[in-house]
């Protein structure tokens, strides 16, 4: 069987914010976003949430209306704000109870070519089972198989699944399977904790359970951990090492219970060599793909970007006796930007500017004898 992994970043509407064509424009909309929501959320607002509620209103275009260039704020019941004829904003809401309503992210459209070279990457990998990452939700993933796939060429994939994860984003992770692969048990940790009661996973950490056509059990766990896109370097690598602290958590007590093909797949933000990864990496039974002889690397080091060591966040690690069962196995770039002088590897003929990609990350797939 083939198992691969994609991320996909959104399929039909993504964040206008994360839709820009320079990141560093993007952040702060994303970091004010973030802070707005939280302070939002809180019983009970003080002087200075007041002061910094307003502030950042006004720095996310809502000075004047509750619609901004990329947040959308709806206030459904109760009184949040005051907006006073002289300028400015005004909350006269004493904490969340006092108003019913939401803070929203504004999306947009994706390139319509983007949404196509994306199809066909997924048509190209030919697998068996394909986990993605990006998703905004199962019915968008179900449109997407159902629609989109079959204009390229596609055969749709007979079973899709997606669980509704953290991400106030809409990016999801989720698996589709090809008929004679079908999905059993599923466990979300959505809502695993810390001691303190602070959410540990950014999106979720779902086990799929999968069924292949010899009757192998293979336990999937799709993963998107932490970005380092928005949020102080310090707090974004403590996230992240959490994540891979409950991870190998999991993988272990699956290991424990007696399961044999376990794979841990996904994107994980960092790179091998990274502290907050060496829990997952350094402390488990796991193995990387990238290490295994049959694996192509197709001439560069990483997944994502440039494609340099640097860019290496996508992975694919198995338990051992997985592992032993690797056939073959490669990096698709084929729906990335290869950049102009020269060209790094080859593309679709279809990708002639950096906004046709289908994704700023490759696609990673494996071989199985399962």
């Amino acid at each position: 069987m083939r198992l691969a992994v994609y991320n996909v970043e959104n399929l039909f509407d993504r964040a206008k914010a994360m839709n820009l064509e320079n990141w560093a424009k993007g952040r702060p909309v994303l970091e004010r976003f973030a802070r707005l929501n939280e302070l939002l959320g809180e019983l009970s607002y003080s002087d200075t949430d007041k002061a910094k509620i307003a502030e950042l209103i006004i720095d996310l275009g809502m000075e004047k209306s509750d619609t901004g260039p990329f947040v959308l704020l709806r206030r459904n019941h109760g009184g949040l704000l005051k907006r006073p004829k002289t300028g400015g904003v005004e909350v006269i809401a004493e904490g969340r109870s006092d108003w019913v309503g939401s803070l929203e992210l504004r999306d947009e459209p994706i390139n319509e070519h983007a949404m196509r070279n994306t199809a066909r990457v997924m048509v190209d990998l030919d697998a068996d089972v394909l986990c993605v990452v990006e998703a905004e939700s199962r019915p968008v993933l179900s449109a997407f198989n159902r629609e989109i796939l079959p204009a390229v060429g596609g055969t749709p994939f007979r079973h899709v699944m997606v669980i509704d994860g953290n991400d106030e984003r809409g990016i999801d992770v989720g698996l589709m399977a090809r008929s004679g692969y079908p999905i059993g048990t599923m466990r979300s940790h959505v809502d695993d904790c810390t001691s303190n009661g602070e959410t540990i996973f950014s999106r979720d950490c779902p086990e799929f359970e999968v069924t292949t056509p010899a009757g192998t059990r293979l336990i999937v766990m799709v993963n998107h951990l932490k970005s380092k896109g928005y949020g102080g370097k310090a707090g974004s690598d403590a996230k992240r090492k959490i994540q891979a602290v409950r991870i190998a958590e999991i993988y272990q007590s699956l290991i424990d219970r007696g399961e044999q093909h376990v794979a841990v797949i996904g994107d994980f933000n960092d790179t091998p060599d990274s502290l907050p990864l060496q829990p997952l990496l350094g402390n488990t039974s796991l193995k990387d793909i990238f290490e295994h002889p049959a694996f192509d690397r197709g001439g560069h080091a990483g997944t994502y970007g440039a494609c340099n060591a640097s860019n290496k966040i996508d992975y694919m690690l198995l338990s051992p006796a997985l592992f032993a069962t690797v056939q073959a196995g490669g990096i698709f770039r084929k729906g990335m930007w290869p950049g102009v002088r020269p060209k790094k590897w080859e593309s679709y003929s279809e990708l002639t500017r950096p906004e046709d990609a289908g994704s700023d990350h490759a696609a990673l797939w494996i071989d199985l004898d399962i």
